[in-house]
């Protein structure tokens, strides 16, 4: 169902009343001059076509349907084709079917919107349970001259709570007389009491190849002049909306009159050309700030927006990334050749690691071009940081590089010391020529003498060289200590279980002797032990005893604080506060530390001079 031939793509002004006809000058836009009449002039949705003329075949109608999709892919123009089908009638044919290359005594009208048993509503304004209680009402009446009363609810979803409970018993059990359509963008807000109700069916986004052929078609029948490079960017720019696809045709064509180029396109879509992101792309990748900042403002004086522009290099990134684990994603038909063959080099040349944290940069960037006042500048701080990172070592990768191999990083030395606190820059006295930089030198100068955005070089450190590495061991004397220890490790969950579930029976550096009381974990023990050789250097040996031990941390806690509540209660003056205020209690004490600069507050028995 990929749409009819250009000799065969058609459109018949009988299927449309007169105010919508072509007849005293008045012009249809193409979106519904080209509008599919009949279930073979679909395009992109034969899943549902499958299942649709299967149902009518076998007999197996459902009461309602629920068509859900994005924008323009064709929900409200398949509700008029399925009351179409279901109230063909012709001299030969009496019944339901998706066959509809005649039209039957219905067709036109309910094409046109104008049939009285095919009605067709707009949840939003039925959103009061009153309306929707008289429209119940209305349903029971049976069709005057079609063979179904058909209700075409469009963005069912804005329908009120109440809305939809008054039409679930209907909707459960409906006159056989009766049939449901709706149609929604936000399926998820349907509850789910009218989707077990409802046969449902998932309008997809129009593929981008079948979209440029629909395009093409329309393109020819209109007498329009248009370039390969032009249909896929409006195949692009349209998102699989076929809607969206011909309103940005008919737009074409007012600019550019029959013969629409693909830069002029550009231009009026505020769009860059998709080489010149690749250029951008490449000097980025490169560490070439100046290039990048000189190319974006080309494309900006050119027309092309900067949040336009890092959304496309967005795009070609994700592509790049794709083609390094899908190579056949090359072969989409919105792509240009040099996409084609220069994504596929830089997939073989980048890592991952580099394009997973170019995107999420861009992420980030996108989303500060589209809230400032000044989206050029924002553009251009953007490629300043990525131009920066792209070809600095990631982290893994670095740390890879000092310990796993041994190397060390030396950099060329900076013309003079810092004078803020920094390091002091390394030099090389190994006498070893430096690793290549993994910059380019075509940069402007960084601080450290070499080429913006360039890796720090690797020279590796001569075998006679080589420190020892030393162990640091840490000791352990007293159990607080080892609380102290996992807080410093950041390792929380352990600080609470050994503060809740450890009785302590002996302990000393490198041994200890607990009773469990709680429910720790059963391997809770072996993460002890693991995480203290970690945290120490040594190992340790961990019993466990049936003895009662010391309290537990909190356990000890508690009983200080119930202690310091009972004396703080029976002072008089807390006393005295709380028969003040009834139902008042003692929530915290905390003792404060004598100030002798602080004047003392003075002592008073008359409680009237602290209320009112």
């Amino acid at each position: 169902m990929h749409g009819l031939s250009a000799g065969e793509l058609r459109y018949d002004d009988t299927m449309h009343d007169d105010a919508n006809s072509t007849a005293g000058g008045a012009y249809r836009v193409l979106a519904r001059k080209y509008r599919p009449e009949s279930f073979s002039a679909l395009i992109g949705q034969e899943p549902m076509v499958r299942t649709l003329t299967n149902a009518f075949e076998t007999g197996r109608i459902a009461q309602a349907y629920m068509l859900t999709g994005v924008r323009g892919v064709g929900k409200t123009t398949t509700a008029r084709i399925l009351a179409r089908a279901l109230n063909y009638r012709d001299e030969a044919t009496d019944q339901p079917t998706i066959k509809l290359e005649k039209h039957g005594e219905h067709c036109a009208s309910i094409m046109a919107g104008r049939h009285m048993d095919v009605i067709e509503m707009d949840a939003a304004s039925h959103t009061q349970v009153e309306k929707m209680r008289e429209l119940l009402d209305s349903m029971q009446y049976r069709p005057v001259s079609a063979r179904y009363k058909v209700y075409i609810i469009d963005e069912v979803h804005m329908l009120s709570k109440h809305s939809f409970n008054a039409l679930l018993k209907t909707l459960e059990e409906p006159p056989e007389h009766l049939k449901f359509i709706f149609a929604t963008t936000e399926i998820r807000e349907v509850p789910v009491t009218i989707l077990s109700r409802c046969q449902r069916f998932d309008l997809r986004r129009v593929d981008a190849g079948v979209l440029c052929d629909h395009l093409r078609m329309v393109a020819h029948a209109e007498d329009v002049k248009i370039e390969e490079p032009a249909l896929a960017l409006l195949a692009r720019a349209s998102e699989g909306s076929v809607r969206d696809a011909l309103s940005l045709l008919d737009q074409a064509i007012a600019h550019d009159g029959g013969d629409i180029k693909a830069d002029s396109l550009r231009a009026m879509l505020g769009l860059a050309d998709r080489a010149r992101v690749i250029d951008l792309f490449e000097h980025v990748m490169a560490g070439r700030v100046g290039e990048a900042l000189g190319e974006l403002r080309s494309q900006y004086d050119a027309g092309a927006e900067p949040s336009v522009v890092l959304a496309d290099l967005a795009d070609f990134i994700h592509f790049v990334t794709r083609l390094k684990y899908v190579p056949g994603a090359a072969d989409e038909a919105t792509l240009i050749e040099a996409e084609k063959k220069r994504g596929t080099e830089f997939a073989e040349k980048l890592s991952v690691r580099v394009l997973g944290r170019a995107w999420q940069m861009l992420l980030k960037g996108i989303d500060e071009v589209a809230t400032t006042e000044r989206p050029l500048a924002a553009a251009e701080m953007v490629l300043v940081r990525l131009t920066h990172a792209a070809t600095l070592p990631t982290p893994d990768e670095l740390v890879r590089q000092l310990q796993g191999t041994g190397e060390t990083v030396r950099g060329k030395p900076d013309p003079a010391p810092p004078t803020n606190g920094g390091d002091r820059p390394s030099t090389n006295n190994t006498g070893d020529s430096p690793a290549p930089a993994m910059g380019r030198s075509d940069g402007p100068a960084s601080a450290g003498g070499g080429p913006a955005g360039a890796a720090p070089k690797l020279a590796a450190r001569p075998q006679e060289e080589a420190e020892p590495v030393q162990t640091t061991t840490i000791a352990l004397n007293r159990f607080e200590e080892l609380i102290f220890l996992a807080e410093d490790k950041r390792d929380l969950q352990m600080k609470e279980r050994l503060r809740r579930n450890v009785r302590l029976v002996a302990f000393e550096d490198g041994r200890m002797e607990v009773n469990l009381v709680g429910d720790p974990p059963a391997n809770f023990i072996h993460d002890l032990s693991a995480r203290l050789s970690d945290w120490t250097g040594r190992r340790w040996i961990i019993t466990t005893s049936r003895e009662g031990g010391a309290p537990t941390l909190e356990e000890t806690e508690r009983t200080g604080r119930e202690a310091a509540h009972d004396e703080v209660r029976a002072d008089p003056a807390v006393a005295a506060v709380i028969a003040r205020f009834p139902g008042a209690r003692i929530v915290d004490v905390r003792i404060r530390e004598a100030d002798s600069e602080t004047t003392p507050v003075e002592e008073t028995d008359n409680l009237d001079d602290f209320f009112e």
